[in-house]
């Protein structure tokens, strides 16, 4: 049975991962007969949003300890993550993967990543094995890689921002994937686009089924 890492930036859209893309990644490994591992870095959040208002909190919490709520408690630090152990590794998406695991939400192009997540990333592809990134999550891939071939939908200015670090980058719709094969890299816009959750379920499946070919 093939073992893949889920990368998770803490819990909800807005300020951590985004908890449709995160369970549907998990269930489309599970139904294509693969398992998974859960994890997290533990760093405090960006900052924390009330998903109600949008508005911004008076408080802090850790990505690690919120996207144990997603994985039911059964997830380990980013740091403990090696390459030897998983046939691949994906990302969901969410603002906290361009928050908490990178600076893209902040800082654009000049973004920095998380180190733990750049280690993670550098040794799977080292180990080449394929790298999944849903929604906004291909910009982390586009940071710490470079001359890759992605996709984060159909967002000129979103795309125009990562063309800069050396990407090339396609347009695409619902459910399609693009594959870096030189990287193996396979990214999808989910949220991304205006989409729905039946949506956001095939862009995950089509990425897992991908990965699971590739490793």
């Amino acid at each position: 049975m093939k073992n893949i890492a889920v990368v998770l930036a803490g819990n909800g859209v807005y300020d951590g991962a985004e908890i449709h893309e995160a369970t549907l990644t998990l269930l489309a490994i599970a139904q294509q007969g693969a398992a998974y591992q859960c994890f997290a870095p533990d760093v405090d959040q960006a900052h924390v949003v009330n998903h109600i208002s949008g508005e911004e909190m008076p408080e802090t919490r850790n990505v690690l300890v919120e996207a144990a709520r997603i994985a039911r408690g059964n997830i380990k630090a980013l740091s403990e993550y090696n390459a030897a152990d998983y046939d691949a590794i994906i990302f969901p998406g969410g603002f906290g993967a361009a928050k908490n695991l990178c600076t893209f939400a902040f800082d654009g192009p000049d973004c920095k990543v998380n180190p733990d997540v750049e280690k993670a990333i550098k040794a799977t592809v080292d180990a080449k094995k394929p790298v999944g990134a849903l929604c906004i999550s291909p910009a982390i891939i586009a940071k710490v890689l470079g001359d890759v071939t992605l996709t984060i939908g159909q967002d000129k200015g979103t795309a125009d921002a990562l063309e800069s670090l050396g990407v090339t980058h396609i347009n695409t719709t619902h459910g399609e994937i693009v594959v870096d094969e030189k990287y193996k890299v396979i990214t999808t816009p989910c949220y991304m686009l205006d989409a729905t959750i039946t949506q956001i379920a095939d862009g995950a499946s089509n990425v897992v089924a991908k990965m699971l070919e590739m490793a």
